[in-house]
């Protein structure tokens, strides 16, 4: 729907919900799929009781999650390829992949 200012204005139908958890400094499922042209709904539900700190560079989101709690991103429609996160505060074991085809 193209709004009288010439923005964008994303329907319902058009985003997609994505869930994804860290469980033991890890993200589980470690790497998510969307279609291309489609608003994501991302959230991202940390089980550990510990916070870690949910970034993307690519994506540009970065935020802290508390322990036992959880997030949501929206993010814009993204086109294909493959989009690195990770929590900072174990990127070691916390590291995963949203794939947009």
């Amino acid at each position: 729907m193209l709004l009288a200012s010439g923005v964008t204005k994303v329907r319902a139908q058009e985003t997609v919900s994505l869930e994804i958890t860290i469980k033991n400094h890890r993200f589980e499922p470690a790497e998510l799929r969307a279609p291309k042209g489609k608003a994501i709904k991302l959230t991202v539900k940390n089980a550990d009781p510990t916070p870690e700190e949910f970034e993307s560079k690519v994506l540009r989101v970065e935020k802290v999650i508390a322990g036992n709690s959880e997030a949501v991103f929206n993010l814009k429609p993204q086109q294909p390829g493959r989009y690195k996160f990770f929590g900072e505060f174990h990127e070691k074991t916390a590291q995963g992949y949203l794939v947009v085809e």
